[in-house]
């Protein structure tokens, strides 16, 4: 396999950045890597913390490509890693890796995160060819939440010489935690397959854990209503095959799960800043975000806080909003990634008065 490297599923500064690290990381390595098109390259980066770079992995990955996923996380589902934030350093090791495994004629044990991901890759390709454009006048929400890869665990010791292939999970492994909010078993990385969670009224949620994707209505607000209350582990019903692929066809095309944590965010602290989160800070957004157009007022909060960091007073005047309502959007931005608290500035110490008369004056200049 050729030594080549592309990009992809990021934003024009993680990408500026990247290419940067690479010239130096290339440059240590004797030029032995091009840095190619995504079409072209063997080799893809794609930043799995951003809303579709687990969509861009399940595409890439289903047409053979090797999938590098940078993510902040400690595990993922893609062929290799690399850990956020980067640097030369961390990048040059990764390729020198990559090139140690392209060089060897076949590998003495499958990566755990591949195998078991291929078949959902399959069958969630169709699918997300239409889920990751974007409805127009929406800006995509960059962020993730990062997607952690469970130990396959080896078969059992006994007389056979070769060992049976694993079938692929169809459900997670028992949690520590058996009840949690929907937003908490969303983001705890707990979850495993493809689960199916539904009430006595609302839609049917279709939830693919490890493909961080779900299927359900386009609207968000008749689901605001599932991150009321607790949820039993055991209400995440595993899903077979069979009846995954029928009842995800009748619900429509995939969407990113991320969405759904931004909406968690949204209702869970019912007009207070989530626990953990300082109420007196000032809070930022690091890039636009996601602005659905359910809830139109957004864009006004969006607004004023991409002039720079305020406090949640400072940006409920600024936006003509209700400081609840503006508490309820950061924490959808916090889940998400997209916005962030700014520690205070510890004030300049002031430079000591100059004394008077002309040989103060002299010792001053």
């Amino acid at each position: 396999m050729s030594l080549t490297i592309g990009l992809a599923g990021m934003d024009p500064a993680t990408e500026a950045a990247l290419k940067a690290a690479f010239l130096e990381a290339n440059e240590r390595l004797a030029g032995r890597w091009q840095l190619l098109p995504e079409t072209q390259a063997d080799h893809i980066v794609v930043d799995m913390d951003s809303m579709y770079g687990p969509m861009s992995w399940l595409r890439l990955h289903a047409s053979g490509k090797r999938v590098v996923g940078l993510t902040s996380a400690m595990r993922t589902q893609t062929d290799f890693r690399l850990s956020r934030p980067f640097s030369v350093d961390t990048l040059t090791a990764l390729l020198q890796e990559i090139a140690g495994d392209a060089a060897s004629p076949a590998p003495v044990e499958p990566r755990a995160a591949a195998s078991p991901a291929a078949p959902v890759a399959e069958a969630a390709a169709p699918a997300v060819a239409e889920a990751i454009e974007p409805a127009a006048g929406d800006e995509p929400l960059p962020g993730s939440v990062p997607s952690p890869t469970a130990p396959i665990a080896g078969p059992p010791p006994g007389p056979a010489a070769t060992p049976e292939p694993e079938a692929e999970p169809v459900t997670a492994p028992v949690a520590a935690a058996t009840s949690a909010n929907l937003l908490g078993w969303l983001t705890s990385g707990e979850l495993r397959g493809r689960l199916r969670y539904r009430r006595p009224s609302g839609p049917t949620l279709l939830i693919d854990a490890d493909a961080r994707a779900y299927h359900g209505p386009s609207a968000l607000k008749p689901l605001m209503q599932y991150f009321e209350g607790e949820v039993a582990r055991q209400d995440l019903e595993p899903m077979e095959a069979g009846a995954w692929e029928q009842e995800s066809a009748d619900a429509g095309a995939a969407q990113p799960l991320l969405r759904l944590v931004w909406l968690g965010g949204l209702v869970s602290g019912q007009g207070h800043l989530l626990p953990g989160y300082d109420p007196g800070a000032k809070y930022q957004l690091n890039r636009w975000p996601q602005t659905e157009r359910e809830f139109p007022r957004h864009f006004r909060i969006a607004t004023a806080m991409m002039k720079g960091p305020a406090k949640l007073e400072e940006i409920a005047e600024a936006s003509g909003i209700a400081p609840g309502e503006i508490a309820d959007f950061v924490n959808a931005n916090l889940a998400t990634g997209v916005a962030e608290a700014v520690p205070e500035q510890p004030a300049e110490p002031a430079a000591p008065p100059r004394s008077g008369g002309l040989l103060g004056r002299l010792r001053g200049r």
